[in-house]
This record gives structure tokens, C-alpha cells and sequence, in this order.
């Protein structure tokens, strides 16, 4: 992945969220791209970054921001109830973490960071930030609204473990139904009867819904309890909550109807099941229009096999249906497997597949590859397939797959022409355990200073004297200047209450490595949840390891000045150590 510039990012975000702060670099730096300017158009900036100061909308200097930091906490009353995950003090945050910023804002950055892939380290500060129990933001967002953006990300990226905690930890909030909903049908999906009605029991006397309701009269009919089963029927008959479908369908699963609608509703995955189930002879033949649950409990039930493919265009849905899942991947290899063709076809794959339809032509190409025992020959049908994929846009269908049959290759067999093209092809799953510490007096930063950081119990007194020693080696060398790294350290240590000696000068690296002034004017707001998410944003799908220098350095920065040590700690742990090969 290439990553985008410093600079680049900071400027889209800006952009995006209609504020403008022109940022400094620094020519040694290489980060913002800026060497050919000139330096009048760097005194310009200067001028118009010292004016937006005056210009922006979180200046807390003023008696109106003041004024407006009273009034938001005022509108959060101390009865408000607070949803989330994690203990303030986990990560050195507040309960007031949010009650300084404007709602809209906050809604527009969650929606801005929704739409990015994040990384690892992204998402977990993320998590740590909307999850943490705190008050609401102090204007324009409801508790509905901030509990629906915790909700709609937690199901949108299927984190399972992280809703059970959540309901745990979380008895009642509003949209409770909407989880339990898709813990339930995520189990039906999977054909788990009993630990999708295991999920109802998470429903109390608060949660009100008619789904919900319906579905708990199944697993009620399932485990026998039919007198409270038409107890609750009646109940939802008596609330006008149930339909002439349900209806029928329950009846005859009670036994109090001996014919049932033949009439298959997928308008629902819960309507479908009890189609499913009460139908002997069930015949449905999906498509690309039906929804990826139904595909998945079809699959999960054995409802579906390689003869309900018949013809072209079914063929065409199940292919887009396996590029929007990984559910039907498996599924569309085996029907190509199944399409007859000659051996005259099979003999000449170069000419023939280029008459036929998409469709066979891949066919045609994978049962080529099923028969080839020669590497290159294999290779280059491998390749060919793949690109059929890619241009009926369905390059996920066969990415896994061409990954495995690559790995599996002998590597000194693959001619020198196939190298890279295998090895970029090749998902590689990268850990990113870190190797052990190897400590050196080349730098500050490699030195042995930075096991107050790694270690316990490492005593001030000696690390300020193992700084002192580094120190001195390091003035002697006349061609060592300091990086960013040296800094990142050394600010850190400064900030933590250690003596820095006066002549480790770095003042001008600081001034020319400025964070964007519009999250430092958040901290200094005490916005801290909205800094963080805005820090979340400006590294977007980058991992930590993979950041520059300075992009290490602005983060590391901005922790520290919210008051974020934890997350600092964990930057210069990670980041700042030579370590071993793992």
C-alpha cells in the first residue's frame, strides 16, 4: 500500500470538515514536499496561519468561548444516562470528554471515518474513543442518536465479542432491539436455532418488538413450551402485531392447522425460515437480488446445491453474489467444474474461450487449470482467470483462491517472468510482533534512556544519568544532528519531569513540525474525544509502523498534550527502539 503524504491527508480532512490551517515544514523533513517554495510564500503562510488563529471558531481565549464551555456543560445534566465499554481512566480519559464539542461536529467526523478502512492501530483508538463511558457532546446529539452511532458500527463490522460486552455492561439504552435483532438473525443465518433464541432471553420488559416477539414464539414452539407459546400469540394477535402469513404458519407448527401456505417470504430472513421449515417440499432458487442472510442460511442449511444452477444468468447471480461475499466463492468453482465442454475445447482454451459468453469462458479457463501439471502452464491460466475476473468487476471471487493455488506452488519452479506477478498475488496475513530490543548508544532514541519507557521499576536518577552519558558520546560526534525520533523522546521525557541538557537544542525541528492548529485548538477546548477522532481520521488506514517520522511525531504530540499518556507510551515503545528481526 502506498502511503499518502502528510500533507495530502491533512489537507482532504481539512477540507472536508470546511476549516483551513495551513500547516509548517521543514526542508530536512521531505514529508510536506514543499522545497521549491519561496520564502515569501513561506512568511505569507506564516501570516495566514497567525490570522486563522484569530479567525477560528474554538478560540478558548476568548470570554465567548468560556461562555459557550459553561453553557454545554449545563445542557448536560448529571441524571444523563452513559452508555459504553471501557473505564475512563483505561486510557486517561474523562466522563467530560465529549460535553465541549458541538454534536454536529462530532456526527460529521464518525461519518467521515466510517467510509475509511481503518488499520489496526486506527481502529483501536477509535474504539477506545466512542466506546469509552462518557457524557454526550453538549450540543445537537441526543443519547439516541450517540448510542446509534456505537450501535450501527458494532453490526456493520460484525464485532461479536464487543456487542455481548456491551449488552453486559449496558442493560438498557435506546435501540436495544436493533443488536439483539442482529445477534438473531446472525444465528438463524448460520442455521444455530438454538443460540439464536438463546439471544432472546437478552430481551427484558424495556425492549419492545414485534420481530422479536414473533421469533421467540418459534424457539418457545421448538422447545416444546406450546401453552406459553399461544399465551404470547395471543398477545401479539391482541397488539395487531402479526400478520396473516405468521399466523398460518404458527398454526400449523402448533398443530392446530393441518394446512399450511404454500407462499415462500423472504422479505425477512425470520419469514423465510418459517417458510423453510414448514414447506416439505422447499424449492427456492435465489438470486442477486436476494440478500446475503438468506444466501448464507440457504448455504448453512444445505438448501442449496450446484444443481439449482441451470442455466447462464443464474450462474451470472451466484458470481456477483460471491463478490459481495466470501459466502458463494467455493460455491461458484464448483458449478464452473460442473459445465460441460469437449475435449476439442479443453485441448484448444487459447482460441476457444475467446467465442464464448464471461460466464463459460471462465469456466472453460478453470477446468484448464484443474487439468494442467506444468507450473508455467498453470501459471498462466491462473493469471488469465484472474484477469477475466477483474474485468466483469468480480475480482473477489477468485483472489483467495489464486492466493492458495500460488502458495502452494514450488517457488523454484515459477519462471523469473512470474516472480513478482506471484508474489504480488500472494495474500500475506502480516503480524506485527515486535522483536526483541536492541539497545545502542548511536542515538538517543536507540539508547538504554528509553527503558523507563519499556520497563518497571527503572529509577529517574538512572535514566537521567544514562541520558547524560548518551549525551556526552554523542556531542562528540560532529556529524550527528537530531531526528525526529530523538525529539519525539526527549519531549516525552521532558514532559514527564526529566532534566534535559541545555545544550540538546531542538527548538527549530519543534517549530517547523507543528501538529495542524485546528485539533491542537480541540485539546486546548478540552475536546478531547473529538482531537482523538480527528487523529483517528488523519491516519485513516495506515499502520503505526508504517508512518513516517514526523507523522510519529505530530501524533505523539498531540497524546501528550490531551493528556493521553497510555496511548504516548505506546508510540514509544513500539516506534522509537532498534529492534531484532522477528
Amino acid at each position: 500500500m502506498k502511503l499518502l503524504s502528510l500533507n495530502k491527508k491533512i489537507f482532504l480532512i481539512l477540507i472536508s470538515s470546511f476549516l483551513s490551517t495551513p500547516l509548517f515544514s521543514e526542508d530536512s523533513v521531505d514529508i510536506w514536499k514543499n522545497k521549491n517554495l519561496k520564502k515569501k510564500e513561506i512568511l505569507i503562510k506564516t501570516d495566514d496561519l497567525s490570522l486563522e488563529k484569530k479567525k477560528t471558531r474554538i478560540n478558548i481565549k476568548t470570554k465567548d468561548s468560556k461562555e459557550t464551555e459553561i453553557k454545554s456543560r449545563n445542557l448536560n445534566t448529571s441524571t444523563s444516562p452513559i452508555y459504553g465499554l471501557y473505564d475512563p481512566n483505561e486510557n486517561n480519559l474523562t466522563l467530560e470528554m465529549w460535553t465541549n464539542s458541538e454534536g454536529t461536529r462530532v456526527k460529521d467526523t464518525i461519518d467521515r471515518i466510517n467510509k475509511i478502512k481503518l488499520s489496526s492501530f486506527s481502529e483501536k483508538l477509535f474504539v477506545n474513543t466512542l466506546f469509552t463511558i462518557s457524557k454526550l457532546p453538549g450540543q445537537n446529539m441526543t443519547d439516541e442518536e450517540f448510542i446509534n452511532y456505537k450501535i450501527e458500527w458494532l453490526i456493520n463490522n460484525q464485532k461479536d465479542k464487543m456487542i455481548s460486552d456491551f449488552l453486559n455492561k449496558n442493560k438498557n439504552f435506546p435501540n436495544k432491539s436493533r443488536i439483539i435483532k442482529y445477534l438473531v438473525d446472525k444465528n438463524i443465518a448460520k442455521a444455530n436455532l438454538k443460540e439464536a433464541c438463546k439471544k432472546i432471553t437478552l430481551i427484558d420488559s424495556v425492549v419492545k418488538d414485534s420481530y422479536l416477539d414473533q421469533f421467540n414464539v418459534i424457539c418457545l414452539i421448538n422447545e416444546n413450551k406450546k401453552d406459553e407459546a399461544q399465551l404470547l400469540i395471543d398477545l401479539i394477535r391482541e397488539q395487531k402485531l402479526s400478520n396473516k402469513f405468521f399466523n398460518n404458519k404458527v398454526n400449523y407448527l402448533l398443530g392446530l392447522s393441518n394446512k399450511v401456505d404454500q407462499k415462500i417470504d423472504d422479505s425477512t430472513l425470520l419469514n423465510f425460515y418459517l417458510s423453510s421449515i414448514s414447506i416439505s417440499d422447499f424449492n427456492y432458487k435465489p438470486n442477486k437480488q436476494t440478500s446475503i442472510k438468506i444466501w448464507q442460511y440457504l448455504a448453512s442449511a444445505n438448501l442449496i446445491s450446484i444443481n439449482d444452477f441451470e442455466n447462464n444468468e443464474q450462474i451470472k447471480d451466484l458470481e456477483i453474489v460471491a463478490n459481495r461475499s466470501s459466502l458463494a466463492r467455493s460455491l461458484v468453482l464448483e458449478v464452473y467444474k460442473n459445465i460441460k465442454f469437449s475435449f476439442n475445447d479443453l485441448l484448444n482454451t487459447d482460441v476457444v474461450y475467446l467465442t464464448l459468453d464471461p460466464t463459460k469462458a471462465r469456466a472453460l479457463v478453470y477446468q484448464k487449470i484443474l487439468l494442467s501439471d506444468n507450473v508455467e502452464t498453470k501459471l498462466k491460466y491462473l493469471f488469465l482467470l484472474n484477469d477475466l475476473f477483474k474485468n466483469d468487476k468480480l475480482p473477489k471471487v477468485f483472489k483467495n483462491y489464486l492466493s492458495k493455488e500460488l502458495k502452494n506452488l514450488d517457488s523454484e519452479k515459477i519462471p523469473l517472468e512470474y516472480q513478482a506477478l506471484v508474489a504480488e498475488n500472494i495474500i500475506i496475513e502480516r503480524e506485527n510482533k515486535l522483536g526483541k530490543i536492541k539497545y545502542n548508544d548511536k542515538s538517543y532514541h536507540t539508547s538504554k534512556v528509553i527503558k523507563y519507557y519499556v520497563e518497571n521499576n527503572i529509577t529517574k536518577k538512572n535514566i537521567e544519568k544514562e541520558l547524560l552519558k548518551v549525551h556526552k558520546k554523542l556531542k562528540k560526534n560532529k556529524k550527528y544532528k537530531i531526528s525526529l525520533k530523538d525529539v519525539i523522546l526527549l519531549e516525552s521525557l521532558k514532559a514527564d519531569g526529566f532534566f534535559i541538557p541545555k545544550e540538546i537544542n531542538y527548538e527549530n525541528i519543534i517549530k517547523n513540525n507543528l501538529p495542524p492548529a485546528e485539533i491542537l485548538n480541540l485539546i486546548k477546548n478540552n475536546e478531547i474525544g473529538l482531537a482523538s477522532l480527528r487523529i483517528v481520521e488523519l491516519v485513516g488506514e495506515d499502520s503505526l509502523i508504517d508512518l513516517d517520522h514526523q507523522t510519529i511525531y505530530i501524533i505523539n504530540y498531540l497524546f501528550e498534550k490531551a493528556g493521553l499518556i497510555k496511548l504516548r507510551n505506546n508510540i514509544l515503545i513500539t516506534l522509537l527502539p532498534d529492534r531484532a528481526e522477528t
